[in-house]
């Protein structure tokens, strides 16, 4: 029988774990790590799930689609309405890639250090 595994963090590799760390707070109202600083920052779901972000020295940004620097990972997030989540994420500083392969079903947008993420419908 496999071990019964609880999913307690994502980590994710970038320049600046505290630029990161205030966007997904933004962008989810999970609360910021009682432990963050300028090498790892984090945000905090209620139920103790944490979004990591760990300073790597030069790190490169994903380039989305294309694969000469491969995302390695990515976030899906449900949303109620797409268009609404995505104006809030780019005033966030999210970027949206001209290459949208979900038509109107889901949304890709890249976060401040690359990293593309998907917005579904709830």
């Amino acid at each position: 029988m496999p071990p019964q595994m609880k999913l307690t963090a994502i980590t994710l590799d970038c320049a600046d774990p505290e630029v990161m760390a205030a966007f997904y707070r933004e962008a989810t109202g999970f609360e910021l790590h009682p432990k963050s600083d300028a090498d790892f920052a984090g945000v905090t779901r209620a139920d103790g799930l944490v979004i990591g972000f760990q300073r790597v020295d030069g790190y490169r940004a994903p380039r989305w689609p294309g694969q000469a620097v491969p995302q390695q990972s990515h976030l899906d997030f449900t949303v109620e309405d797409l268009d609404e989540a995505e104006s809030l994420l780019l005033e966030l500083g999210a970027t949206k890639p001209e290459h949208q392969p979900g038509g109107d079903r889901w949304r890709v947008l890249t976060d401040p250090a690359g990293h593309p993420f998907c917005l579904t419908r709830t």
